[in-house]
């Protein structure tokens, strides 16, 4: 039985979305970033330690699937925004320019633990204070890393991706089936 340790609905609607059958367990960990730690190093580290403590509270006979996703611009880590003025701060970062959004799924089971990083690259138009301003009304960007989502009224700043549309909404698909394919998690497709 395949555990998924989040509570975010995007991702367990993508989960969803490849027919894999599964529980949600929420699991609380820091997550504060280790002083010279790497954009990669630190989404890794997190999928990780999602995955291992949702396995220990879990039980031995599941296997468990925790992912992180960050987004990166100008070398920085651009978590969720504190308040409208560090959200206004990370749109006007990203507007004009093209960012990273790194996503990194680890499965635990009893015998291994396993770890994939997806990098996917956006790029954005450009955006107005006033645009800027509307959208933090939305509420929109309130729970979102980097300030924005792009499944939802975020995707209109969104000239390009190059990469995974599904990581940047939080679960990278197609490596996320491979990765449970090596589990014995096979879907119906």
């Amino acid at each position: 039985m395949l555990v998924l340790a989040s509570q975010s609905p995007r991702r367990a609607e993508l989960l969803t979305q490849i027919g894999i059958p599964f529980s949600q367990y929420s699991v609380d960990i820091d997550e504060t970033v280790r002083v010279d730690e790497k954009p990669e190093e630190y989404v890794q580290r997190m999928a990780q330690e999602k995955s291992s403590l949702g396995y220990e509270k879990t039980g031995p006979k599941k296997i468990v699937l925790g992912s992180d996703t960050i987004v990166v611009a100008e070398g920085r880590i651009l978590g969720k925004p504190k308040d409208k003025t560090d959200a206004m701060r990370m749109l006007s970062i990203l507007s004009e320019n093209t960012h990273q959004v790194f996503t990194a799924v680890t499965v635990t089971s009893a015998k291994q633990q396993k770890t994939i990083v997806v990098e996917t690259l956006v790029c954005f138009g450009p955006l107005s204070t006033q645009q800027m301003s509307r959208y933090w009304q939305t509420g929109e960007p309130q729970d979102k890393a980097g300030s924005y989502g792009i499944q939802g009224l975020g995707g209109q700043f969104v000239k390009h991706i190059k990469g995974s549309y599904s990581a940047v909404v939080g679960l990278p698909l197609y490596q996320t089936k491979m990765l449970l394919n090596e589990f014995g998690i096979i879907n119906e497709c």
